[in-house]
């Protein structure tokens, strides 16, 4: 009885013992380096959802420059007049974060799949396409 315990128990802490180990080496993954300027984003697509007519349509690209070289992001284009993006001014460094803004005009009700263009001097993809996507629903019907 006492090996069957004992056995119980150590198998109990391998599993443990695994399965930190496994945790660890996911959050030790490194962003991969480019030689020059690079440009990784956190997501390349937005999804809106289901929003309201004419709810806040903000919403922002994150991405960190992971080359050696300063990102210089040289023009952002929305798909259409509806789709406006903002643009960092200055150079992001190395390692540093930078934000791309887009403004959705959601005045428009239905769905909608949008497209922003950001040209930079990232190395291996001077073009970028992001896209946004979702549903602007109707006002509701008064009665």
């Amino acid at each position: 009885m006492k090996k069957i315990i004992l056995f119980a128990m150590l198998a109990v802490a391998g599993i443990t013992a695994t399965n930190a180990q496994t945790t660890k080496k996911a959050k030790a993954t490194k962003v991969a380096k480019v030689e020059g300027a690079g440009m990784l984003f956190e997501t390349e697509t937005i999804d809106y959802g289901t929003i309201a007519h004419n709810a806040d349509g903000k919403r922002e690209f994150v991405f960190v420059n992971n080359g050696t070289k300063p990102l210089i992001i040289t023009n952002t284009t929305g798909s259409c007049g509806c789709t406006v993006p903002t643009t960092p001014k200055e150079p992001i460094a190395p390692g540093a974060k930078g934000i791309i803004g887009v403004k959705y005009a959601t005045d428009r009700v239905g769905a909608f799949t949008k497209t922003v263009t950001v040209t930079s001097n990232a190395e291996g993809q001077p073009t970028k396409i992001l896209t946004i996507k979702g549903t602007v629903l109707p006002d509701p019907v008064k009665s």
